[in-house]
């Protein structure tokens, strides 16, 4: 795209570049446009794009796009091996000194332990983990400290079930471990931040066919890959149409409904990304992706 070129052209290649959006808004082809323009590597900020077993169903960059650029971080954790925003934080590090990092993705809580800092909280013990999977999600929203309960999401089983074990295993709330959060390793103005805010119907309409553009490129292959391994509740199951598309092979559901379903929850997800976005991304230079000019 003309206009991505356009962007990229303008921005300072000795400064890091921060490319936040939802799904399916642009953002890879961005972040290449940036890498062609100007030097760098684009770094990988998808919570999901790391796993090695999904490139298909996360819409990682193509291994023609890869090609013309240096990427970094994408597939490289095996579907059972840990893998936290602490993990992701120590692990681009490594990127922020050298060639200019681009770091591209859709996982809000990423940009900000970069740019905020991240509070060092204690792992999770293994047997407070298994105690928390068994917990139904209001069970665990009662059992949250209320300053932790007034900052999250309650709708987001991932994020309260985080809160309900970190209280757990430490007995201090995440609310106050984030309190003492040390100072960040990349601070917003040391970095040129910019945010998609696309249109919701321009952005509902890409999910579908992006999501058929999937069902073309295999989709339902890699699924069928990863059928034996299949663990609902683990991080790397979370690929948006993986459930989907795990219920359609098992004879669950038709290919036309998981499809419906996939793209309904590929909708679901981006309008809380750009609720996260909003609220916590306001500092950010936005860009209207259907009209990046304006």
């Amino acid at each position: 795209m003309s206009a991505w070129r356009d962007i990229a052209r303008g921005l300072d290649p000795a400064r890091p570049v921060l490319i936040a959006g939802p799904t399916a808004s642009g953002k890879s082809a961005l972040a290449l446009a940036v890498a062609e323009a100007g030097g760098g590597v684009v770094v990988n900020a998808d919570a999901l794009q790391v796993y090695a077993d999904w490139r298909v169903l996360t819409a990682r960059p193509p291994a023609e796009e890869e090609a013309r650029a240096p990427h970094a971080l994408y597939g490289q954790v095996p579907r059972d091996a840990a893998w936290s925003v602490g993990h992701w934080l120590r692990a681009v590090t490594t990127y922020l000194d050298g060639a200019r990092p681009i770091i591209v993705g859709g996982t809000g809580l990423y940009f900000s332990a970069l740019t905020e800092g991240l509070a060092k909280i204690p792992a999770t013990p293994p047997s407070i983990r298994a105690e928390a999977d068994a917990i139904a999600l209001p069970d665990l929203i009662a059992g949250l400290d209320a300053p932790s309960a007034a900052r999250l999401d309650l709708n987001n089983r991932a994020r309260v079930q985080r809160a309900w074990e970190v209280l757990r295993a430490t007995g201090r709330g995440i609310a106050e471990w984030q309190a003492a959060t040390p100072a960040p390793l990349l601070p917003l103005d040391a970095a040129q931040p910019l945010v998609l805010r696309p249109d919701p119907g321009w952005l509902d309409a890409r999910i579908a066919r992006r999501f058929d553009h999937m069902l073309e490129d295999g989709a339902v292959e890699e699924v069928r890959a990863n059928l034996p391994h299949w663990t609902p509740r683990a991080p790397w199951a979370r690929a948006i149409g993986a459930p989907e598309l795990v219920a359609h092979l098992r004879g669950e559901t038709d290919l036309a409904t998981a499809r419906a379903h996939a793209i309904l929850a590929s909708r679901q997800y981006a309008k809380r990304q750009r609720s996260w976005f909003r609220s916590r991304m306001s500092g950010w230079r936005e860009i209207d992706p259907a009209s990046p000019t304006r």
